[in-house]
């Protein structure tokens, strides 16, 4: 294959919806392209590969929780997607390539871009989010006129983008499946341990998690993931939680992890977010490494763990988290249910080893199949 394949996305932090763009970007050079990604300065431009050129971006989104940083981020929109799109356009005009609109926030930059031009009809919107909200929903009917079509990472995230006025495929996330699944029963400590694998902001479900694990005594929670800029104030509050009476020195705050370093010594996953997600990798590489799952029923992580391949408890619920978290420990032979169904589903339906190339070819495919 030859030509050339440009990249959009909101954010230079690395996250889900990044680490899958990279895995992508890996795939376009393989076959050839020339490839380009528009993004901020940040950790996710530093790990693009040898052969990939940055093309620098401001921020294109929001960021901060509340107060100053939220207003700044806000308010700073409108002039960070026009100076964005100026550098995108020329990249689309000097170079025609195929585009790939990595995320919701990134939607606004690239219709700016593309106005006046032939180019929408060689772009789609790989789509790592599932609209939930007012907000996100208005962004995306704002970003309609940027694209031909809508790749979804998952059937639950597909429906509301559709809704959108967008003709949308389903491309679902894979992950590595390893042949030897983990075996936390293998470790030395015997404390039960349970883990969230996230990035640490609000909509994830950390304060959930801390109120139910406060509810199940002995139970050891790791916090694996780091905060985007902004949100310092957020795992400040978190950390004063855990040193509460009912919690103190039962939480363990990882930062960053290797997935696998973990998975090796968890019980338990927990993926509590409050607002649905699109198609979590974390929950995925869970299932594929033997480790039983629990999460919020909504979204893609209904869509991974329904039929027995994990718990599904209300988003939110302190009470019904904590009980499901009692009851996979309390009954082992239910845990390893669990991660037979799990893997088996990975294997069929998320072998990276398929799915990556279904999603590339879906993405930038000679037809751009829909």
């Amino acid at each position: 294959m030859s030509g050339s394949l440009l990249f959009v996305g909101h954010t230079g932090q690395r996250s889900g919806a990044e680490k899958v763009m990279l895995t992508l970007i890996d795939v376009a050079l393989e076959q050839g392209l020339r490839v380009a990604v528009a993004c901020p300065d940040g950790p996710l431009a530093e790990e693009l590969p040898a052969g990939c050129r940055h093309i620098r971006v401001p921020r294109l989104g929001m960021w901060g929780q509340t107060g100053l940083g939220r207003i700044a981020g806000l308010a700073g929109l409108p002039v960070r997607w026009l100076v964005g799109a100026l550098r995108v356009r020329r990249v689309l005009l000097a170079e025609r390539p195929r585009v790939v609109c990595n995320s919701l926030f990134a939607l606004p930059c690239l219709r700016l871009a593309v106005a006046g031009t032939p180019h929408r009809e060689r772009a789609r919107w790989l789509v790592h989010d599932t609209l939930s909200s007012r907000k996100q929903r208005l962004v995306a009917r704002l970003g309609r006129a940027a694209v031909a079509g809508a790749v979804a990472v998952s059937r639950a995230t597909a429906v509301p983008v559709r809704e959108c006025g967008y003709r949308v495929s389903v491309a679902p996330n894979g992950v590595p499946i390893p042949s030897i699944p983990s075996s936390p029963a293998s470790r030395a400590d015997s404390t039960a341990r349970v883990g969230i694998l996230a990035s640490v902001t609000e909509w994830k479900g950390h304060r959930v998690l801390l109120d139910a694990v406060a509810e199940v005594p002995g139970l050891h929670l790791d916090v694996a993931g780091a905060p985007f800029p902004g949100d310092e104030p957020f795992l400040e509050e978190l950390r004063r939680r855990a040193d509460r009476p009912d919690l103190r020195g039962r939480v363990t705050f990882l930062g960053v992890v290797d997935p696998a370093d973990v998975f090796a010594v968890w019980d338990v996953l927990v993926s509590a977010s409050t607002s649905p997600e699109a198609g979590p990798l974390g929950v995925l590489e869970a299932m594929a490494h033997g480790v039983p799952v629990v999460g919020t029923d909504h979204g893609g992580t209904a869509e991974y763990l329904s039929g027995g391949a994990g718990v599904l408890v209300p988003p939110g619920d302190v009470k019904a988290l904590a009980a499901a978290l009692r009851w996979i420990l309390d009954e082992p032979d239910l845990g390893n249910e669990l991660v037979v169904t799990a893997r088996r589903r990975v294997q069929k339906q998320h072998d990276i080893e398929l799915t990556l190339p279904a999603m590339a070819d879906a993405l930038w495919g000679s037809e751009f199949p829909l």
